[in-house]
């Protein structure tokens, strides 16, 4: 019974890859690695990281250009079918152009937008774009939210109380029209760029971060180990990065990761709306606005739309994937939070 005792508890160590990551983080990765939803995510992120990272080699960008301008091939209104050939200033071919496509000269491989954008450059730089961009105003935005609620939560009384009417105060503006109205006017001051948009989006995206995690916060800091750290004369700042937001985190981490793709999509709604990048930067929701002119005649130009918009479906759906396991992994009491 003894020897029976012994093997269970042996059987219940923590194995060096656990010990190594930690408890909470083996348990997540081992759950994504695990789950098929998130497995579906992760290689469609996967692709996209391998397009983003070859952009260069598929579709090699004009010498002392900009890489993040689309290479026009004309300036007429009217678009070209995908397959056909360049005609003004062709980008350089790629070395694997020939032995694949069996010709010696560029084509528009997904056609071109009205004024003779190359929606094939656009959307494979534009993957660049959408992590860029998804990347910077996440991270910003979780970063504000986090210090924003840290502090109302762990200092409570007057501090608390200024901060969430602050919160509440920008809550009470539509998201996105906020964003919008705010871009149209940086763009003029500091000049059509991705900033503009992203700092809009950043200002009026914090919020929720901050009341997810000042909540979170409110049920660890009465915690024995908390109090502890306290009477041990810890200093807040040791408290507060050490013991309490490593255990109040993961609710927000699963939210950051849904919201990768959310404003990579709000994102290009403003470029949709014409206050995002400048005109023929990559970016797949610029890449849809040069098909306004055609919107009721997509029979025939369906190219405009499906190529960009079907990269950018794909892109936010992959984060969705992600975010939705890592919620059932961490906290399946988010189900009904967001």
């Amino acid at each position: 019974m003894a020897s029976q005792d012994t093997i269970a508890l042996k059987s219940k160590e923590p194995g060096r890859l656990e010990r190594l990551l930690g408890p909470d983080f083996y348990r997540m990765l081992k759950g994504l690695l695990t789950n098929p939803l998130s497995l579906s995510g992760l290689a469609l992120l996967g692709l996209f990281l391998i397009v983003a990272l070859a952009a260069p080699v598929l579709a090699p960008p004009r010498p002392n250009a900009n890489p993040y301008h689309i290479p026009r091939d004309g300036f007429s209104p009217n678009p070209k079918m995908p397959g056909t050939d360049w005609r003004v200033r062709q980008p350089p071919l790629p070395f694997w152009w020939e032995p694949i496509m069996h010709k010696d000269h560029w084509v528009h491989l997904m056609g071109t937008a009205s004024g003779q954008w190359d929606i094939y450059y656009g959307v494979v730089w534009g993957t660049r774009t959408a992590f860029k961009v998804g990347l910077i105003i996440t991270l910003s935005v979780a970063t504000l939210g986090i210090f924003l609620g840290s502090v109302s939560a762990y200092y409570g009384g007057a501090v608390d109380m200024v901060i969430m009417r602050v919160t509440d105060v920008f809550m009470s503006f539509p998201f996105l029209l906020a964003a919008l109205t705010l871009s149209a006017i940086l763009a003029p001051v500091m000049g059509k760029s991705l900033i503009p948009p992203s700092i809009a989006l950043i200002m009026f995206g914090w919020m929720g971060y901050a009341r997810l995690i000042r909540s979170d916060i409110l049920s660890v800091k009465e915690r024995e180990y908390v109090l502890a750290a306290k009477v041990l004369g810890a200093s807040d700042r040791r408290i507060l990065l050490k013991h309490i937001l490593p255990n109040a985190i993961y609710p927000t981490l699963v939210v950051a990761s849904m919201d990768m793709g959310s404003y990579v999509l709000s994102f290009a709604a403003l470029s949709f709306l014409g206050v995002g990048a400048e005109v023929g930067y990559a970016d797949w929701g610029q890449l849809i606005s040069f098909a306004r002119d055609w919107i009721t005649d997509l029979g025939q130009y369906w190219f405009i739309v499906v190529y960009p918009g079907m990269a950018l479906v794909l892109f936010v759906l992959a984060w969705n994937l992600v975010g939705d396991a890592l919620r059932d992994i961490l906290d399946p009491r988010l189900r009904g939070r967001k």
